[in-house]
């Protein structure tokens, strides 16, 4: 069996470099006490998240209590763990938590501790705290030397950045992050650049056609950066089908496609079996048409209600006159992201958006 991620990371070995070398900088830091804490009940119990911050709140417990001076022990610190991975996490959250009255120290402990282990959920207090004034400080960062503070400054920001604290402001009104977004969406480093993709996928999610608006001054430069920013950053646009974020990548009416042949392999799928599915394509146009096709699954959710997923299928320039005919196989195969229900779903096929066929079957119980 695979270890678990929780597992992957805060090992013996970590807390043990972690505490010698703390006493190499403090010589009072006491380090039996400390692993005492570390490992109290519930440890074992405790997400990866979890562990980061219980390590960081037993690390403050013996650590000066003037921030500034404990800052000058965790840059110290910091080059001796270099060889940790995810563990440094607990070098930025230590901003969070202990930084947000002393500013003038906390800004710069960011840009430095980022540069090894990103700050990207422990400025998000900041901004909520002050949004101006971090936003004007997210915006400095999008112009420094270092691609991993660039980065910051698009990361950090995201109005639905995954396992972080929420920014309700701005995904109200996102204006503060676009002109971060406007320094950063040519940048030389693809980590950047996907930064900027998720931004704004996570902005459409709010305001889609402001990130259509956004996007289309860009278009003119014709190069594979922009080409791949953009379609990542209309990925939920384009699933859901809409129009604006379509025409910008090329796909309009499909009212010279003929969707025929749908068929599935059967009516009851038995649990944790497949689904497989197939259909053809027949252009009546005049001209190549550009096509893109997805499905959507509806699953049966525990109240009995479907609840709608789309998945990519493929992108087709269809010729006149051609017939493609393409095939999906679909696996009820458990899976940690998505709780199964038996009874009556559904499949889906949309082109360009637009739903043109739906067939129902059955999930069987185990």
């Amino acid at each position: 069996m695979a270890e678990a991620l929780k597992d992957m990371f805060f090992k013996e070995i970590f807390f043990e470099t972690l505490c010698s070398e703390i006493v190499n900088i403090l010589p009072s830091f006491d380090r039996d006490q400390f692993l005492t804490e570390i490992y109290a009940e519930g440890w074992e119990n405790r997400a990866l998240k979890d562990r980061m911050r219980h390590t960081t709140l037993t690390l403050h417990q013996r650590m000066p209590k003037d921030f500034r001076d404990a800052l000058d022990i965790l840059y110290q610190l910091l080059p001796r763990l270099e060889s940790f991975g995810f563990e440094k996490m607990i070098f930025p959250d230590y901003v969070e938590l202990y930084g947000l009255e002393d500013w003038e120290a906390a800004l710069p402990a960011f840009e430095k501790f980022t540069q090894s282990m990103s700050a990207e959920f422990a400025v998000r207090p900041f901004i909520i705290q002050d949004q101006e004034r971090m936003m004007a400080q997210m915006l400095t960062w999008s112009q420094h030397e270092n691609p991993q503070v660039r980065r910051l400054a698009s990361e950090g920001c995201r109005p639905r950045l995954p396992w972080a604290v929420a920014l309700p402001a701005l995904q109200k009104d996102p204006s503060l992050i676009f002109p971060i977004l406007s320094t950063l969406i040519r940048d030389p480093e693809e980590t950047v650049r996907r930064s900027v993709a998720n931004n704004l996928n996570d902005i459409t999610k709010d305001h889609p056609q402001a990130v259509v608006d956004f996007l289309k001054p860009y278009q003119a430069e014709n190069t594979a950066e922009i080409a791949w920013i953009t379609n990542h950053a209309l990925r939920s646009l384009l699933k859901a089908g809409f129009p604006s974020a379509l025409a910008m990548q090329g796909y309009g009416d499909i009212s010279d496609l003929r969707f025929e042949n749908f068929e599935i392999n059967s009516n009851h799928i038995p649990w944790e079996g497949s689904l497989e599915f197939s259909f053809s394509i027949t252009s009546e146009a005049d001209e190549p048409l550009d096509v893109l096709v997805d499905y959507a699954i509806c699953f049966l959710r525990k109240n009995g209600k479907q609840s709608r997923k789309v998945f990519k299928l493929t992108k087709r320039t269809i010729q006149p006159g051609e017939t493609i005919l393409l095939k999906r196989k679909h696996s009820f195969a458990p899976i940690t992201t998505r709780v199964y229900y038996p009874g009556e779903q559904a499949v889906e096929v949309q082109l360009n958006g637009e739903t043109v066929g739906r067939m129902d079957f059955n999930l069987m119980p185990e």
